[in-house]
Formats: structure tokens, sequence, C-alpha cells
């Protein structure tokens, strides 16, 4: 038996409750793995809330990345076995906030020993949208890059692939989060009213890109200082990057490996604000879906 917190119906969180039952086996390009850490992200409170959708089976697992050992692979796997240490995203229709879960396996690597579980299940989710969306535009080193919302999970991790890309981050966030983005080699701008115009103080000739964490009329008010709207990728509202020129990050087939192998060598590193065991799953979604986190919440079973 396994234990997995689910939603039992879309809603808020007096919809959630764990229930105890049997993992089926892995099918194809699936892997079985005893769950050693997973990470909670802002998306996990949106799918509950029906905020994404209304297609998942009730009830339905929670959770959607994690890293662990691998119990059993689906037939058609290959370059993972048994007792390999993986990290990767839930298989369709599975959730991760469990003693053990299924993964897809297209969308799972090997982790590497310089991680640790906590460390590798930070990144499946945060650390291949960062890189996608570090990646969409082409800057060149020494340019100007905005990241609006830098100290959350996906913010600090971008701001560590712009330092490595040897641009000029500078960081958007709450006040509380100063040191944290600064921590990145970012400059530090505090977001709200007149953000735009901090943001101008400190790059008067404008972005070469900004990467939107945020959306909604924050991005519309922060959009004014970037060269050229086509510049702008965000994670969180495409209808609006797209009625500013800009567009939604696009997703690639290997930014979770890419990700991987920068942590693994020390490139950028997530930053994990607080740990939750697993019977205490329902108040680590509260702390993310409050808005406030640093860095990463993550999971330990």
């Amino acid at each position: 038996m396994s234990t997995a917190l689910v939603f039992t119906r879309f809603g808020g969180p007096e919809t959630q409750e764990f229930l105890d039952r049997e993992l089926p086996p892995p099918g194809p390009s699936e892997i079985a793995i005893d769950v050693r850490a997973a990470g909670v992200n802002p998306a996990d409170s949106k799918i509950r809330a029906g905020q994404m959708g209304d297609h998942w089976r009730l009830p339905a697992p929670m959770g959607r990345e994690a890293a662990g050992t691998v119990t059993a692979v689906g037939v058609d796997v290959e370059g993972i076995a048994i007792g390999d240490e993986v990290v990767g995203l839930a298989a369709k229709g599975h959730g991760t906030f469990a003693d053990h879960a299924l993964l897809n396996a297209e969308q799972t690597v090997l982790k590497p020993q310089e991680l640790t579980f906590a460390e590798a299940a930070a990144l499946p989710v945060a650390g291949a949208t960062a890189y996608d969306a570090t990646h969409q535009i082409d800057v060149e080193p020494a340019g100007t890059v905005v990241i609006l919302g830098a100290g959350g999970g996906v913010g600090l991790l971008a701001a560590q692939i712009g330092a490595a890309r040897r641009w000029t981050v500078i960081g958007v966030a709450s006040a509380a989060k100063q040191e944290v983005v600064e921590s990145t080699g970012a400059a530090f701008v505090e977001s709200g009213q007149g953000a735009a115009t901090r943001v101008r103080a400190v790059a008067p000739e404008g972005a070469d890109l900004l990467i939107d964490l945020v959306g909604g009329q924050v991005l519309r008010e922060i959009a004014e200082v970037v060269k050229d709207p086509r510049t702008i990728v965000t994670t969180a509202d495409p209808d609006t990057a797209e009625q500013l020129g800009g567009a939604g990050v696009r997703r690639t087939p290997d930014g979770l490996e890419k990700i991987i192998g920068a942590a693994q060598n020390g490139v950028v590193a997530p930053h994990i604000s607080r740990r939750f065991p697993l019977a205490d799953a329902q108040d680590a979604i509260a702390a993310v879906e409050g808005g406030h986190t640093t860095g990463k919440v993550v999971l330990e079973p």
C-alpha cells in the first residue's frame, strides 16, 4: 500500500485528503519509485482549484515532480534500472505527494550523486522552466535581463543561469527577498508601484529580455523596460504577454537534462527554503499557495 495526497473535487484545501491505495505496476514509458523527495509548485493548488482544466480523474493525486529510487520499470524503458536514483515528472494521471510514485520515463533522468534527493526534486518543474525561459531569446553576454518575480524557485534559478551567461540580471521581488535575490549576483529592485522606474534607474538603456513569473497588471507595468516587446517571455500569463508583443515560454524536451547537468556542475543550485514531511503536505501546499515563499518547498516522505 502507498499513502498519497489527493483532491476529491475541484476547489480549495478542504478537498484534499490522504488515501491508502495500491500503486499500479509501471506501464509503457513509466518508472515506479520509492519517493525520497517531492517538489511543491504553485501549479499543484491551481490544478486542484480547476484553473488548469477539469479533465482530471477524481480523486486526483497531487504532486508533479519527485526524486527517488527505482523499484520497477515499464517494458520499453531503457537506460534506467531497478535501484537507480532518478528525478523526473509524474506519469499522466499520477502524483508524487506519496510514499511511492510513477514517473514518466521520457521526462526522467538519473540523479547525479552530487545532488541530494531534495535538491534534485526541486528542479524538474522550476529548473526546466528557468532553463527554457532563459534560452528562448538569444541574449548576448553583457546583455540586460529583468526577472519579474525573481524570489521564487524559477526566478532564482533563472538569475543564476543569467549570471553564468554573463548577463546583467535585475531581479524584481518583494523587499523580504532582497538578500536571496542578491545572493545570485543579480541587482535587486523592489516590486510594487514604481518598479518600472526603479528598473530604469539601474538599466537606463532598457532590457534585452524580460522573464515574467507574475503576469497581469504587474507585467503590463514592467513591460515598458524592454527594448523590444518581442523579448517578453512569460511563464505566468501568455495572453497578456502576447497582447504586449511577447510570448509564453516554449518548453523543450531537454530542459530537465540541461538543468540537472548545470546543478551537477555547480552552475546553479536550487534554494530550498522549507522542508516538510509527507504528513504535513497540506501545510506545504498552503505555504506555496500563499504566494510568498522564497525558492522551493520540498516534501520528504
